[in-house]
């Protein structure tokens, strides 16, 4: 009797230690599309988040605690984020990196507000997210009323007196990226010819591209994903059309060549400067290419976010969220994709979108302001 009440003290001393320890782990999340069909930008998050909460761990944490991850899948559905929001917040999880779509950021954010978790995504672009002043949100991508205007400077410089289109998928990011562009082109006195709408997820377009081809349009620019904007590609050139296809942020994966082939060469599309290409990415990614993983998109824009937390909790003291967005306002941080200062609202101050062109092999790159 003795010795089972001992060994009965012994498993209770070894749960308390175990617990002890498993409380000094703080968890942060990383939520976006996991599955679905913008699963390519949720895995570059997936990514980049695995590989900041390791570099952390093995520089020693946070506060002297050990991170660990959990991962949300939103599948880029609004109900599906908010249900991953109010999951986290019950969990009293401090920090979630993510949303990707704008459409699952804006009502997760809302959750997280309530909840008393702090949000940084790295890729939703619609100004609106940080544009109902909640404490909470802060993005360390740049905004779609700065994306769109780049993309309009592009079109009215290089597109001047030919036939242009613009289309929209109706989701929060598409539709508000492609009313961005078309305000800034048309407040520079250029007149689009054809603006029409279509269903994120369509797959057959080609009543558009018959009108398209009807009314010679020389550049379609498109409001909306990488999957459609594909489609949209490879259907023109079924029509014999050399339409050049321009969109925005959400063309950077290689996914996008796999679904064109060769027929999306010439494609444009908007994104900051390759973090790739930075000194201040160098070292993070030569880690990625040693596990055979290309950093491409927003996988470098989600460490960042993680090292802004980071940062700001280690000059908080604590990782009381309100506290440690407060830090994060008034500091200036270095990160992967170069040093960060935010506004009252949580925007980035620096900013800097270009051009991108896809070429023959599966690849792209940025051109010169002269569009070559």
């Amino acid at each position: 009797m003795k010795s089972i009440k001992l060994f009965g003290l012994a498993i209770g001393a070894t749960l308390a230690l175990s617990t002890a320890a498993f409380a000094q782990d703080v968890t942060v999340a990383v939520a976006g599309p996991m599955t679905g069909g913008e699963s390519a930008f949720g895995r570059q998050m997936k990514n980049g988040a695995d590989q900041a909460v390791k570099d952390l761990n093995a520089a020693g944490g946070v506060l002297g605690k050990k991170l660990v991850l959990e991962v949300g899948d939103d599948a880029c559905d609004p109900k599906q984020a908010r249900s991953v929001a109010e999951k986290f917040a019950s969990a009293k999880i401090p920090f979630v990196m993510g949303h990707y779509c704008s459409s699952s950021s804006i009502p997760a954010s809302e959750a997280y507000a309530d909840g008393n978790v702090l949000q940084i995504t790295p890729a939703s672009t619609n100004p609106l997210f940080t544009e109902r002043k909640l404490w909470n949100v802060a993005r360390v991508c740049g905004r779609d009323d700065q994306q769109g205007l780049v993309a309009a400077d592009y079109i009215a410089k290089f597109y001047k007196g030919k036939n242009v289109a613009i289309l929209n998928d109706k989701t929060t990011y598409g539709k508000g990226l492609a009313d961005e562009t078309k305000k800034a082109l048309n407040k520079a006195g250029f007149t689009e010819k054809m603006f029409e709408s279509y269903n994120k997820g369509d797959k057959d377009f080609t009543a558009i591209v018959s009108r398209m081809k009807r009314e010679n349009i020389d550049l379609v620019y498109v409001g909306g994903y990488h999957q459609e904007s594909g489609l949209i590609v490879r259907q023109m050139r079924d029509q014999g059309m050399q339409t050049v296809l321009m969109a925005g942020d959400a063309l950077a994966d290689k996914e996008f060549a796999s679904i064109t082939g060769p027929a999306g060469e010439g494609t444009l599309f908007t994104f900051g400067p390759d973090p790739r290409n930075k000194p201040t990415a160098k070292a993070i990614v030569e880690k990625f290419k040693a596990n055979n993983i290309d950093p491409e998109g927003y996988t470098l824009y989600t460490y960042a976010a993680m090292q802004v937390w980071t940062q700001a909790v280690a000059k908080a003291g604590t990782i009381d969220p309100k506290k440690v967005m407060d830090v994060i306002k008034a500091g200036s941080w270095d990160t992967v994709i170069g040093k960060l200062e935010f506004d009252a609202k949580g925007d980035i101050k620096q900013i800097d979108y270009v051009v991108y062109k896809w070429d023959s092999k599966g690849g792209y790159s940025e051109i010169n302001p002269k569009g070559s």
